[in-house]
């Protein structure tokens, strides 16, 4: 019986001897999965973190676009009225624009009517001028001829009182 229970504890030491070989294979390969598990944990944290800080630089950069984005509203506000109000002057001039072009129009078409009145009224000028010239002549030649005529009387009338005061001529 010894000699059985030396085969038998043979038997249990080598089953002992393989479920140790089996449970240090498990728990190696339980650690290798664990170290992995850990690694990966690892590069998953420092993934997370990076993550983070990159949130927090894009939370910043969103509250200055939101900043930026407000001003952009209001600057594109402020040009829209601009826009608005020059569009409302632009008119305006266009309007005035038409109203010079009319009155320019109108007071060419009066200026050349009274420049071809002028020269009417130059020529009948000329005319009535040429008339005063040619009615002093005749004035003139007139008042010649009153005078020679006067002159002659005067020496008849000369001569007749001379004869009148001498009977002898």
């Amino acid at each position: 019986m010894n000699g059985k229970l030396n085969w038998l504890n043979l038997v249990g030491v080598l089953a002992l001897a393989g479920l140790c070989v089996v449970q240090w294979q498990h728990d190696r390969r339980l650690n290798l999965e664990l170290s992995h598990s850990e690694k990966a944990r690892a590069e998953q944290a420092a993934r997370f973190a990076e993550q983070e800080h990159n949130l927090e630089g894009m939370n910043q950069d969103l509250g200055q676009f939101k900043i930026s984005l407000a001003e952009k509203q209001r600057t594109l506000a402020q040009s829209e009225r601009d826009l608005q109000r020059f569009e409302h002057s632009n008119q305006v001039l266009n309007a005035e624009c038409a109203q010079l072009k009319d009155a320019i129009s109108n007071w060419s078409n009066t200026v050349t009517l009274q420049n071809s009145r002028i020269k009417e009224a130059n020529s009948r000028i000329e005319q009535l001028a040429a008339d005063l010239n040619a009615s002093i002549l005749k004035f003139n030649q007139l008042v010649t001829n009153y005078n020679a005529a006067i002159a002659e009387l005067n020496k008849l009338r000369a001569t007749n009182r001379a004869s009148a005061i001498d009977p002898r001529q």
